[in-house]
């Protein structure tokens, strides 16, 4: 049990919410623009934290730095703010927690790396807007994650010191940032990690199977 906690935060795609099937749409989609069959969804999902470049690298074979990729990446996020909420949804079981930690009086909020322009619409739709305590997006500070400023960030608006905060996340980035802004930090290993993760290495305070045993660490179960 990690004591006085106040504050939870989270990652967004592959920790709070199941992006990975509007994701993975999306880069199948450019995959059917150039007469590819669509992979399947079970493939792509481990991608998914990554965002553009994982599902890119994934779906078409391309990485930063080759000279058709940025077109690639364009078009992978337009296509993918044309349909960012058809699929997603809190993973099993974190509806409940999250109401739990509410009826505790628990605070939560978000913190992701994904851009304020797929973030804000996702999270309203989501109807977790006027829930969250924050909500901070990849370029909400000069600094994505594995930085600590986005964390950092947060605690400030919301008014919480890192030894009351924990952050939970499905990537080794989440909790190098964690890590460096003096929080303790959960692996959600229901995530996105890919069946060669070596989450021991990480060096995460906890780990979680699912969503509800983020209670028993904060004592809100």
């Amino acid at each position: 049990m990690i004591a006085h906690v106040e504050l939870v935060l989270f990652d967004l795609d592959g920790t709070l919410v199941d992006t990975a099937p509007d994701l993975a749409a999306a880069a199948n989609r450019q995959r059917a623009d150039r007469g590819f069959e669509p992979l399947p969804l079970e493939q792509l999902r481990p991608m998914a934290s990554h965002g553009a470049r994982g599902l890119i690298g994934l779906a078409l074979g391309r990485a930063p730095g080759d000279a058709d990729y940025e077109p690639l990446r364009q078009q992978f996020l337009d296509y993918y703010e044309q349909a960012l909420c058809v699929h997603s949804r809190l993973f099993s079981g974190m509806e409940s927690t999250l109401g739990a930690l509410e009826r505790s009086g628990v605070r939560w909020g978000i913190v992701t790396n994904k851009l304020a322009r797929f973030t804000k619409p996702l999270v309203e739709r989501l109807g977790l807007h006027e829930r969250a305590a924050c909500v901070v997006s990849g370029d909400t500070t000069p600094h994505a994650k594995p930085h600590p400023a986005p964390l950092l960030h947060a605690m400030t608006q919301t008014g919480a010191t890192p030894a009351a905060s924990i952050y939970v996340g499905d990537d080794l980035r989440d909790i190098q940032a964690g890590r460096a802004a003096g929080t303790a930090t959960v692996i959600a290993a229901y995530g996105y990690l890919g069946a060669d993760a070596d989450i021991s290495s990480w060096g995460g305070d906890h780990v979680i199977e699912r969503p509800a045993d983020l209670l028993r660490l904060v004592g809100a179960d």
